[in-house]
């Protein structure tokens, strides 16, 4: 067991230094530097959360759905909280390849977080 959180925590390590994390922690540094700006993607945050969590309970909250959307277009006019929105999605997919990769080589199926 030792042996296989050695190496997570090696995957750990190379995630941290990875472009994509560092790109991210500049990004999201810039962007929370407003206080405007980090309430608000705060809340962008909670929002997205709270539609995902309707749906996973197979309900569909529109008004939810639609302040999302709102929020989302508000912030992309932000440069610094679209560098962080787009370097978070970034860093969120390799996270995602690193998890299907582990998934797959022991044979776990997760269909169901495909979207």
């Amino acid at each position: 067991m030792t042996n296989i959180h050695d190496k997570a925590r090696e995957l750990a390590s190379a995630l941290h230094a990875s472009e994509e994390y560092l790109r991210y922690s500049e990004a999201r540094d810039a962007a929370y530097e407003n206080a405007t700006t980090k309430e608000l993607l705060m809340q962008y945050r909670r929002m997205q959360t709270q539609a995902q969590a309707a749906m996973l309970a197979g309900k569909r909250d529109e008004e939810t759905m639609q302040q999302v959307q709102r929020m989302g277009e508000i912030l992309q006019m932000d440069g610094k909280a679209a560098a962080y929105l787009m370097a978070e999605y970034r860093l969120s997919t390799l996270l995602s390849d690193v998890y299907k990769i582990l998934g797959d080589a022991i044979d776990l199926d997760l269909s169901a977080l495909e979207g």
